[in-house]
C-alpha cells in the first residue's frame, strides 16, 4: 500500500491552480440549479444557457397548448368492457 503524502508532485505547481474559493457553486447548488451534459451537437446549436431554457420554456408551453387543443390531461381514462 502507498503512504499517503500531502505533497503535491513536483509538476503541479501551486500558481499553476489559481486562487482557491470554497463553496464556489454553493449558492447556485442550493437554489436547486441543474448541470446537465449536452450532445456536442446540441451544445452548438445552443450555446448558452439562456438558449436552452427559451427552448425548453417554448416546449412545455406547445405540450400544454395541445394538451388543451386534443382534449387530454396527459392521462387516459381505462376502457370499458363490451356487455
Amino acid at each position: 500500500m502507498k503512504k499517503h503524502e500531502d505533497e503535491m508532485r513536483a509538476d503541479y505547481k501551486r500558481a499553476d491552480l489559481g486562487k482557491l474559493e470554497r463553496g464556489k457553486f454553493f449558492k447556485a447548488a442550493a437554489k436547486g440549479t441543474t448541470v446537465v451534459l449536452l450532445d456536442p451537437k446540441l451544445a452548438k446549436a445552443f450555446p448558452t444557457s439562456e438558449a436552452v431554457n427559451a427552448v425548453l420554456r417554448g416546449l412545455l408551453t406547445l405540450t400544454e397548448q395541445t394538451a388543451s387543443i386534443t382534449g387530454r390531461a396527459g392521462v387516459r381514462a381505462p376502457r370499458r368492457r363490451a356487455a
